[in-house]
């Protein structure tokens, strides 16, 4: 049975009338290129010049001020729980968030006790997000062999469980940020990729043009205060746009998403007009300023803002094409959003070697609004440019800590099953997740005291991140005895 046409709108909360929505885009436009010509001449971070075919000149962002005191509160939370062990935070967790409940069997009875079964569940879990693998693991736990693990790992460890787990210990980490060290709840999150080495043999493995050599790429969805979201394996020429859309929709969190930051790489003409229907705002760092176009709703529009002459396109907005084509536009994303359509297979539907698509064309002219609206934005306000900045500070602080956790093996994904890849990276999301639960309750503890949060300034407050490792000791004890000798010499029989 077909879908009724009402039904593709409401699931977007989109007008149904196309009038409606083409009205309301071009009043933003037109406010948007009015906003970024009045203040342009009272901008000090932004001038348009005409050499070149014409650009924009943005000033750098300043530096903002050292935190004087961060680093005292650092080593109070070091102080204080000095070699914590990596295997502890995943143990008190699992107590406080219920990690090892997600995994059940696939048969139909268990026979083992649950409290065996956590054991192993969460050695598992720790060989698995560090790399090191489930026989050194079982080497360093008296009772438990590499037989036991591997069972657990083969009937009770996989995708869907370690996602349910995941979004477990984001959800309390949510519920646990006290507003008044945190701030309120954030409605925004980043997403960029990392890559990680990979045997030759792996179905995903390819060269990465972007950070050389070969291996797979993993996209991290982190929200502004270090809880990673989301995350997916992808091939290094996969889309980080189809990447970054999966990521907002399916992130089965309590963490609404409204904004989400990317790198340059992460956008596009149809990635701003599918995030707009979709609900959510594209909030890319654009590090081809200078050379973007701003588009006008017609051409009659450019005596309104003759200081935007030598930036402006060639041609206006072509309103026609977004009205024929906008129930399609609807239908394509209200698929992506109700999980009937994968994201990568839309938008391979729709680049450039398909240009004459007619919904293609379509959402590359509401991209190029979108995106016009977008620059204005970003270029009028230098807090816009430094909100993307930090955001994306954070996910960067993120994928320096994955090498941190994920230390076996020289962090390179040494399997070539590709349901083995995705429940390795599923459970580095996890150790992760858990030290900034882990990280936030430390925090939070020490900045409890009055004396402690006095000496708090403002730039302590902004640099605040559950993101430290200097007291997590993910490796094991070391102990040394200079009396403890190894029996090399041959027995002889007597």
């Amino acid at each position: 049975m077909s879908r009724p046409k009402e039904s593709y709108f409401q699931a977007l909360r989109q007008p149904q009338e196309v009038d409606t929505f083409v009205q309301g885009l071009e009043q933003q436009l037109k406010d948007a290129l009015v906003m970024l010509h009045d203040g342009l001449p009272k901008n000090p971070g932004v001038r348009v010049v005409a050499r070149d075919g014409g650009r924009f000149v943005v000033t750098p962002l300043t530096r903002q001020p050292d935190p004087p005191f961060y680093d005292t509160v650092k080593g109070e939370v070091g102080r204080q729980f000095w070699n914590t062990q990596l295997l502890d935070v995943l143990v008190e967790v699992d107590r406080r968030a219920g990690i090892t409940p997600h995994f059940k069997s696939f048969m139909t009875r268990e026979n083992m006790p649950r409290d065996q079964l956590q054991q192993r569940l969460l050695l598992c879990l720790y060989g698995l997000g560090t790399n090191t693998g489930l026989k050194r693991v079982a080497a360093g736990q008296d009772g438990v062999g590499y037989s036991d693990l591997k069972y657990v790992r083969r009937h009770y460890i996989h995708r869907d469980a370690l996602r349910a787990a995941n979004a477990a210990v984001v959800n309390a980490t949510l519920a646990a940020r006290r507003p008044d060290i945190w701030g309120e709840g954030t409605t925004s999150c980043a997403s960029d990729a990392k890559k990680y080495a990979a045997w030759d043999g792996n179905l995903r493995t390819q060269r990465s043009i972007r950070y050389g050599g070969d291996g797979v790429m993993i996209y991290w969805h982190v929200e502004r205060r270090a809880s990673c979201i989301y995350s997916s394996m992808k091939s290094c020429s996969s889309s980080e746009v189809a990447a970054m859309i999966e990521g907002v929709l399916r992130h089965c969190t309590s963490l609404s998403v409204e904004k989400n930051y990317v790198d340059t790489h992460g956008q596009s003409e149809p990635g701003f007009a599918f995030t707009h229907l979709l609900g959510f705002k594209l909030m890319p760092r654009l590090a081809d300023i200078a050379h973007q176009r701003l588009y006008l709703p017609n051409m009659a529009f450019a005596a309104q803002v003759p200081n935007l002459a030598a930036v402006q396109a060639q041609r206006s907005i072509r309103w026609d094409l977004i009205r024929q084509q906008y129930e399609p536009m609807v239908k394509y994303a209200t698929a992506l959003r109700l999980g009937l359509a994968d994201p990568e297979a839309i938008l391979q539907r729709f680049t450039r070697a398909n240009a004459q698509h007619p919904t293609y064309a379509a959402l590359c002219e509401l991209g190029k609004v979108l995106r016009t609206i977008f620059v204005c934005e970003y270029l009028h306000r230098e807090e816009v440019r430094r909100e993307i900045h930090e955001g994306l500070n954070v996910i960067e602080t993120w994928n320096g800590t994955t090498n941190f956790i994920f230390f076996g093996k020289g962090g390179e994904i040494s399997t070539n099953n590709l349901e083995a890849q995705e429940i390795s990276m599923l459970a580095l999301q996890l150790l992760q997740n858990s030290l900034v639960y882990v990280n936030t309750l430390m925090i939070q503890r020490v900045l409890g005291s009055e004396t402690w949060r006095q000496r708090m300034t403002a730039e302590d407050w902004r640099a605040l991140s559950p993101l430290m490792q200097h007291h997590i000791n993910p490796y094991g004890e070391f102990k040394l005895d200079l009396t403890r000798r190894l029996k090399l010499e041959v027995e002889v029989d007597a």
